[in-house]
């Protein structure tokens, strides 16, 4: 027994070291490349460093995937915009391979086709609006928006992790793309419709300054008018263009959008309070007294053209209305927040929205591609040269929006809020006067109310049918 053990032990020795002999052959042989000669193993004593080719250190980043086949991506219609991406598209394709098929529809379809692509699974780059009218705890019975009940059906994927969300402002982060405690989106552009664009040299020429209050601006308008000029105009044959134009002005009474909202619903605010009916008054005097009756017949676009001949001193409206009055006015002009406070601090601030931005479907079937081209949109280059193209209010720190209306406005930016209209959800029931924010469109011209305090009552009265006040 012990002269077989011995056999065996001695076997197992043997083979062993014939085992390990194999392993040292295998290890050399895939050193060097077979065309070359393998250095003795003497040259390179143990302590030297290995070439830089050959270093593998464990922390370094797993190398970029390997970029193929075809991303489906869905915009809406937008002219400038369009043009833009179709252009990147070919950029994209150039760097990666991967081929971009793009979908365009309209503004109004945006939201039906995207929850029905990112339903049958065929989408992976979706155009989304910043998210809007999220249903709030204290909403009873509202329904949610269409991109709350997305990324509840789990159809967007989470950006938080992803390096390029990094190069947006944390502003726009927060407040146009993130949701319960995700990243869903990056968002493109801000859009401000709560200004007015000034004539400034009409104004001098009529000896007024430029309006720091509510009082200024109605006075001014007074003089104006006085010297033969006219005060105020927007596109009021289209009607939305009349409460849009007093966005600014509900602004400086409601500079808490958000907590404004909270309150209607709640009921520690109401339309027909104290503040409510002075809001009212002004809102009254803005469509009926400010705004010149040739608004009337002017349709939206019409009405740059129309300011831009120079004899208006005032033209209430968003910050997209720019490109032709920069092209077409030969005076001098700048864009300031409506003066709707008596206090001039109240007057400070910039309302808007955020326009589209880039969401990713989570049921993407070719993510790595689908990431890579938010990606490289999102570089700092890429993105200023689309800020150059379609004039919105940028998200990224590094980007200028280098134009009349960019310079303007680029101070008031880092004090820019959502409007009132992205947080508010109308009650169920409620009736059709229930939202005092789009008042001014009720008042005579062009309404047929001529009594504030009855209008403001009946604001709440609708409001409250909703509550079941």
């Amino acid at each position: 027994m012990r002269s077989k053990g011995r056999m065996l032990i001695g076997l197992l020795l043997v083979l062993s070291l014939i085992a390990a002999a194999c392993a040292g052959d295998s290890a050399d042989t895939t050193e060097a490349p077979a065309d070359t000669e393998a250095p003795a193993a003497t040259e390179a004593p143990a302590d030297t460093e290995a070439p830089a080719d050959t270093e593998a250190p464990a922390d370094t980043e797993a190398p970029a995937p390997e970029l193929s086949g075809t991303i489906t991506v869905l915009v809406h219609q937008n002219p400038p915009m369009v043009e833009f991406m179709e252009q990147f598209n070919a950029e994209f394709t150039d760097a990666t391979g991967v081929e971009v098929d793009m979908s365009v529809v309209g503004t109004g379809d945006l939201s039906t086709v995207t929850q029905t692509r990112l339903t049958a699974g065929d989408i992976d780059v979706i155009d989304i609006f910043g998210f809007a009218n999220p249903v709030a705890e204290y909403m009873t019975g509202a329904n949610p928006p269409n991109w709350q009940t997305l990324i509840d059906a789990g159809l967007l994927m989470d950006l938080s992790g992803e390096d390029f969300v990094g190069n947006y402002d944390q502003a726009s982060i927060d407040g146009a793309c993130s949701y319960a405690g995700g990243v869903y989106c990056v968002n493109l552009g801000r859009v401000t419709y709560s200004g007015m664009f000034v004539n400034e040299t009409l104004l001098a020429d009529a000896g007024v300054e430029v309006p720091t209050t509510w009082e200024e601006l109605v006075s001014s308008c007074d003089t104006v008018t006085a010297e033969g000029y006219k005060c105020m105009i927007v596109g009021g044959a289209d009607g939305w263009p009349i409460f849009v134009g007093a966005y600014g002005l509900f602004g400086s009474f409601y500079p808490d959008q958000a907590g404004f909202v909270e309150a209607l619903w709640t009921g520690e605010a109401t339309w027909d309070d104290e503040q409510g009916v002075e809001y009212f008054n002004r809102l009254q005097t803005y469509t009926s007294e400010l705004l010149d009756p040739e608004s009337a017949g002017l349709g939206h676009d019409a009405a740059p053209a129309r300011w831009v001949a120079g004899d208006i001193a005032y033209m209430p409206t968003g910050n997209w209305q720019a490109p032709p009055v920069e092209e077409g006015a030969d005076f001098d002009w700048t864009y300031i927040p409506f003066p709707g406070s008596s206090d001039p601090a109240d007057n400070q601030f910039l309302f808007g929205k955020y326009d589209q931005g880039w969401a990713v479907a989570e049921g993407s079937t070719n993510k790595d591609a689908a990431l890579a081209y938010v990606s490289m949109f999102s570089e700092p280059d890429n993105y200023q040269a689309f800020i150059d193209a379609v004039g919105f209010l940028p998200t990224q720190p590094t980007a200028v929006l280098d134009t009349p209306l960019g310079l303007a406005v680029s101070d008031l930016m880092g004090t820019f809020q959502v409007g009132f209209e992205q947080y508010w959800v109308g009650p169920t029931g409620a009736g059709q006067y229930s939202n005092g924010s789009i008042a001014a469109s009720q008042f005579a011209p062009f309404g047929e109310f001529t009594d504030p305090a009855e209008l403001a009552a009946l604001t709440q009265a609708d409001l409250e049918a909703g509550l079941g006040g």
